[in-house]
């Protein structure tokens, strides 16, 4: 068996490769405006308007296909834990919206020529093994000759009409819930410079490889309305989109928000990936944001990692305030990192305040 490291092909590997979020809103705005003429847009119970985690389509009064895809360049060195990765992640827009997972398909793009084929072999053994944790199965994919390689899955799920989690429906009084630390994006590119200790670089793969599927579950054992996970756009991107589609305003204390350890000092010393400097863009591009600014003391490190791109990041959940604590001590058990991290308040001058 070859020893290939796929860090070795990539300058930004995992969601730190999507586009930017700024790119894809303006052009969002012009694409699929229309239906067909005899569509049923009652079926599509989640589309493009608010640009959730994943579609929606209803089936009958009692199932709804959730459907979602997503694929990637390599996040790490390793082609099984890479497979890992890329499945999990795949499969977190299904359990962010309340989701069972019932199959997937592989999408491949592999250099055979250039890259040993048995890393290719296991890239697919990590991600039929993750879809298998998740108790689903992986029925078929598609694959072409492209490099640097990506891979990533074709997902379909299956929840209730009436038990949807959308991107869309923070209310006021909400407490805002974090389950997993941001770094993600800052841990990896350190780990290409050789800036990363073995320990955080171990917590990172970790947290990538870690399903949200019992997120998912205690989501809908305390009736939770609203979710979103955390992936390529960052935390305060994807916080962004929820308070828009929810037309409220997402308070956040950053104090109260959990990181990586040594993305904090990685950030000290420069190392910030190109994806933060997007979505920080995107973010502060819109006049509805006041709060901290980054040019104060001892809050630039922390900012900047509100912007890093997560890749199979945690769930950022808006439950009612009655329900915060259960669901906050359950979470625990599962994502010791989870953190109660603000609040929804009415919607007034701002999308977002940062305290």
């Amino acid at each position: 068996m070859s020893k290939f490291d796929l860090l070795s092909t990539v300058e930004y590997g995992g969601c730190s490769a999507k586009i930017s979020p700024e790119v894809l809103d303006s052009l969002l705005k012009n694409i699929f405006s229309s239906f067909p003429v005899d569509f049923d847009k009652s079926k599509l119970i989640v589309g493009l308007d608010t640009q959730d985690d994943a579609a929606v389509y209803k089936i009958n009064s009692e199932q709804a296909i959730i459907f979602t895809t997503d694929f990637f360049p390599p996040v790490c060195s390793d082609p099984y834990t890479f497979g890992q990765i890329a499945a999990a992640n795949s499969m977190s827009d299904v359990y962010a919206m309340g989701g069972n997972v019932l199959m997937a398909l592989n999408i491949i793009m592999f250099p055979d020529k250039k890259i040993p084929i048995d890393v290719l072999s296991l890239i697919l053994q990590g991600g039929a093994d993750k879809v298998r944790e998740a108790g689903a199965i992986i029925a078929g994919g598609h694959s072409i000759d492209d490099f640097p390689p990506k891979y990533g899955l074709a997902v379909v799920g299956l929840i209730h009409p009436d038990r949807i989690v959308t991107n869309a429906a923070a209310k006021e009084g909400d407490v805002l819930i974090l389950t997993k630390p941001l770094g993600i994006g800052t841990i990896i590119a350190g780990k290409r410079l050789g800036l990363v200790d073995d320990v955080n670089y171990e917590i990172a793969l970790g947290l990538m490889k870690q399903l949200n599927k019992e997120a998912a579950t205690l989501m809908n054992k305390y009736e939770v309305k609203a979710a979103t996970d955390i992936t390529g756009f960052g935390f305060l991107g994807h916080a962004l989109k929820m308070a828009k589609a929810s037309s409220v305003c997402l308070n956040i204390d950053l104090d109260k928000i959990e990181f990586i350890p040594q993305a904090i000092d990685l950030i000290e010393m420069g190392c910030i990936p190109g994806a933060s400097f997007r979505n920080q863009s995107f973010v502060t591009t819109d006049s509805m944001i006041q709060g901290l600014s980054i040019k104060q003391d001892n809050v630039y490190d922390r900012l900047m990692l509100c912007y890093d791109a997560q890749t199979s990041g945690g769930m950022l959940i808006s439950v009612r305030e009655k329900e915060a604590a259960a669901l906050l001590k359950e979470l625990k058990n599962i994502y010791p990192y989870t953190a109660i991290v603000g609040n929804v308040e009415k919607l007034e001058n701002v999308y977002i305040r940062l305290s």
